[in-house]
C-alpha cells in the first residue's frame, strides 16, 4: 500500500547553490549529501511536512545527453516547472522573499482557491506560493 510521497525531484544547475537558496529563503534543512559512484545525492526537506524530501540532481545520468541538454536549457532559460508552497500570508511572504532578492513572475492574485504568486529559485525553476482558503 502506498502511503504518502515521500521523494521529489529538483534539477538544478549547482547543487550547493540551490540548496543553500532553499535553506536561506525557504526554510528548507539539509538532509543528505551523500556521494554515490557518479552521481552526488542531495536531499532537503521542510521542518513542517519532514516525510517529503526534495533530491537536487544535476540534468545528467541517468538522463540521456540528449534529455540531460533540454533540462538544462530548460532551467538556463527558467521554463523549468516546480512545485507549490503552502504559506500562511502570501502577500506577505511575497514582500519578504521580494526585498530578499528573489525574481516574481506574478504577484500575489486572487483565485477560487485563495491566494498565489509565482516565483523562480535561483535555477530557473517555476515555484507557486498559495494561500488557501478555509
Amino acid at each position: 500500500m502506498i502511503l504518502n510521497v515521500s521523494l521529489m525531484t529538483v534539477y538544478c544547475l549547482d547543487q550547493d547553490k540551490t540548496r543553500d537558496f532553499y535553506v536561506r529563503h525557504l526554510g528548507f534543512e539539509p538532509r543528505v549529501d551523500a556521494q554515490m559512484g557518479p552521481l552526488r545525492w542531495v536531499t532537503l526537506a521542510h521542518p513542517n511536512q519532514p516525510e517529503l524530501e526534495l533530491t537536487l540532481m544535476t540534468p545528467g545520468p541517468p538522463l540521456s545527453p540528449e534529455a540531460a541538454a533540454f533540462v538544462r536549457g530548460q532551467l538556463e532559460s527558467g521554463q523549468m516547472g516546480g512545485f507549490g508552497l503552502r504559506v500562511d500570508d502570501c502577500r506577505k511572504t511575497y514582500a519578504e522573499l521580494s526585498a530578499a532578492g528573489i525574481e516574481f513572475l506574478q504577484e500575489p492574485s486572487d483565485r477560487p482557491y485563495g491566494v498565489e504568486a509565482v516565483m523562480r529559485d535561483n535555477t530557473g525553476n517555476w515555484l507557486v506560493l498559495v494561500e488557501t482558503r478555509s
